[in-house]
């Protein structure tokens, strides 16, 4: 129940930061870097070591890197909103309905290995909403800031979007407790290729000067503070009970 709580909060926390600060693209921007920073550390201290100590392991890869590329599908439809490529003069080329199915679609996928997750409050739930903050930040100013539409004609589908969205996740745990728990590697390493991919692009992406941008630099290692904190701290009880 905690897990499904903090799973839709993040994302209406988000929207409603995105609502009233959406014209901050610079808050936007470092929500984001903060994010990539646990949410890479989160994929390679978490995701990846629990993957690759399963059975079966050797041919885990392949699922990573079926991740990386179905979100480089996914982003065919939501533009990119994943890390933050979002810029007010082509809003309007973005469809609201290929939007939704490609977040429905990405935070659902999320979502399924949440349910053989040994422990409610895990690292990886974690990674999930700190990643949903950024996202949900720019997909609130998005919906609710686009000009040109008054606030009655987009207000019910904007409304219906960020309920799929905040409901994705949750579903694809629901749907988790379904199916054998011997595949959750298997998931795992799928939405691990998907977190590389998002947050490898958000840190690594050129700066256009080309220049040491030392804020993001300091957001990335507060972000991997963060994470790692969580890790020793989920660890602790892990060793205590052996």
């Amino acid at each position: 129940m905690i897990t499904v709580l903090l799973l839709i909060l993040s994302v209406i926390t988000g929207v409603f930061l995105g609502k009233h600060f959406g014209k901050k693209e610079k808050l936007a921007k470092n929500l984001l870097i903060l994010s990539a920073g646990f949410l890479i550390t989160i994929c390679l201290n978490e995701v990846f070591p629990q993957v690759y100590t399963s059975a079966g392991s050797s041919n885990l890869g392949i699922f990573v890197i079926a991740g990386v590329l179905l979100q480089m599908i996914l982003e065919a439809l939501t533009k990119g909103f994943e890390h933050g490529h979002f810029h007010h003069h082509n809003e309007h080329n973005i469809l609201p309905a290929a939007l939704m199915v490609g977040l429905f679609i990405h935070a659902f996928i999320e979502g399924i290995p949440l349910a053989n997750e040994e422990h409610e409050m895990s690292p990886y739930l974690w990674g999930i909403v700190f990643h949903n903050l950024p996202i949900s930040f720019i997909l609130g100013a998005f919906l609710f800031n686009r000009k040109g539409e008054s606030k009655s004609s987009s207000s019910y589908p904007s409304i219906l979007i960020v309920a799929l969205f905040a409901l994705a996740s949750p579903m694809g745990m629901l749907l988790g407790n379904y199916f054998n728990p011997d595949l959750q590697p298997y998931f795992l390493a799928i939405v691990g290729g998907i977190f590389l991919h998002i947050s490898s692009v958000i840190i690594f992406e050129s700066n256009k000067n080309h220049n040491i941008d030392w804020v993001k630099i300091g957001l990335v290692v507060l972000g991997v503070s963060l994470a790692l904190m969580m890790h020793l701290f989920h660890q602790h009880p892990a060793t205590h009970s052996h």
